[in-house]
């Protein structure tokens, strides 16, 4: 087992969508002269940008991000890819004396890296892939993942029912393996030494944090955005990902929903995300400090609690 000493030391900033984490850590990187490393899988591609609501091209300007606009919806990347990429930026900022920053709300990230999980090396079977995505348009993404929840449970409740890729890939390894997905990912000795920081807001403001910030991505060209992935081809990758507000603008355009359908639908499954971000960023976990984003000396608690961490990391 890593002692604690020779752990590299993380900053982890989470919480549910619309939070305010993005701003947060920029103000945090440049108070820590740091960089940002990002751990929300939908940053990770290039082709969305509205949608996913990634920092402005003057928030990148203010601090360095890592692992924002690294793929395309055509090539989708795995946890194991990921937790495969973090390291290069960790380990260039851990040589410069630098504590990095993660942020996101993807709480699988979060798990895998301050877990040390040790992700399932089963190589993708295309064949077994074909069948089982052949299988889920036969009866429906939905049913399929319903299914997933009778076979294992434990991993169905941590994947978005939208999210067909990840539901396929749940399937896929069951079927080869003879076992269940949620048994596979095991818990080992993470090298990382972390501090996770979580911000907290009554659901009511929340929610209407997440209803402004729709509105808005409406406002700056969400439409026009996916009218460019379905003129590329891109229709299915994008709906195979799962991300929110792309499949509902889709389902727009299509003519099978109506605008004003459509904006409800993202506010409602928005609201739902944030429910199963619970899941993975729970108020009763003591490993994760949680801070009322209400509060006026959040910011300064917070800048104390990391130069606490900061100096135990360095003893």
């Amino acid at each position: 087992m890593t002692k604690d000493i020779n752990k590299i030391p993380l900053i982890f900033l989470l919480g549910p969508t619309a939070s305010g984490k993005t701003s947060l850590a920029i103000h945090l990187a440049q108070e820590l002269d740091t960089e940002i490393i990002s751990a929300d899988s939908r940053y990770l591609y290039r082709e969305l940008d509205i949608g996913t609501a990634k920092p402005t091209e003057a928030e990148f300007q203010m601090v360095k991000h890592h692992l924002i606009d690294v793929t395309s919806v055509n090539e989708i990347w795995s946890l194991g890819e990921y937790l495969k990429a973090i390291k290069e930026p960790i380990n260039n900022l851990h040589s410069k004396g630098k504590i990095p920053v993660l942020v996101g709300g993807t709480g699988q990230y979060y798990r895998a890296i301050a877990q040390g999980w040790q992700v399932p090396k089963l190589p993708p079977n295309p064949a077994l892939r074909t069948a089982i995505e052949n299988w889920g348009n036969d009866i429906g993404f939905d049913a399929l993942h319903q299914k997933l929840s009778y076979i294992d449970p434990n991993a169905a409740v941590n994947i978005d029912h939208r999210n067909h890729r990840r539901t396929v890939r749940a399937w896929e390894v069951i079927l080869a393996t003879g076992e269940l997905f949620s048994k596979q990912r095991q818990k080992g000795d993470t090298p990382y030494k972390t501090l996770s920081i979580g911000i907290e807001w009554d659901r009511p403001i929340l929610y209407e944090r997440i209803d402004k910030r729709i509105d808005k991505m409406f406002e700056n060209g969400l439409i026009d955005e996916v009218k460019d992935l379905m003129n590329k081809g891109l229709t299915d990758a994008v709906k195979k990902i799962g991300v929110i507000g792309y499949a509902e603008t889709i389902a727009y355009l299509e003519n099978e929903i109506s605008f004003d359908d459509c904006i409800m639908l993202i506010k409602r499954h928005t609201r739902q995300f944030v429910r199963r971000q619970a899941n993975w960023f729970k108020p009763s976990d003591p490993n994760i400090h949680w801070f009322k984003a209400t509060d006026p000396a959040y910011y300064e608690k917070i800048l104390g609690l990391i130069d606490a961490f900061m100096v135990s990391a360095n003893q």
